[in-house]
């Protein structure tokens, strides 16, 4: 069973950056990987995603041009790069993935088998 942990949630000001970590028990070369949010009372949201091999990437309208996804192999690690940060950001953050899907990725939750247990991110002054 791949395991997923989530860091680097904090509380930051708007306009700042964070960068979250999402650290896995084994390999993520074979694994299409997303990254998703839930602020209280909604419901979760995907926030971005890339496939198996990195060949394509998702990001939400809502984030698109402030975040970015990558991935180190080596360290089993994927990242979440945040910036231009705003309130409405507040969220908890959660990694996913999926080892069976090959080629292309999606920003839904309902593909992805394993998860992480979430870090907080809020953004306030």
């Amino acid at each position: 069973q791949l395991q997923l942990v989530e860091s680097g949630g904090a509380l930051v000001q708007p306009g700042g950056s964070l960068r979250l970590s999402c650290a896995a028990s084994a390999s993520l070369d074979y694994a299409t990987i997303g990254w998703f949010r839930q602020a209280p009372g909604k419901e979760r949201e995907g926030v971005s995603c890339f496939s198996k091999g990195g060949g394509i990437t998702k990001y939400a309208d809502s984030v698109k041009g402030r975040f970015t996804i990558s991935r180190d192999n080596a360290k089993n690690t994927v990242y979440l790069q945040m910036e231009s940060l705003k309130p409405e950001d507040t969220a908890v953050y959660y990694c996913a993935a999926n080892t069976a899907l090959v080629g292309w990725c999606a920003i839904v939750s309902d593909i992805y088998n394993h998860w992480g247990q979430g870090t907080q991110v809020t953004v306030s002054s």
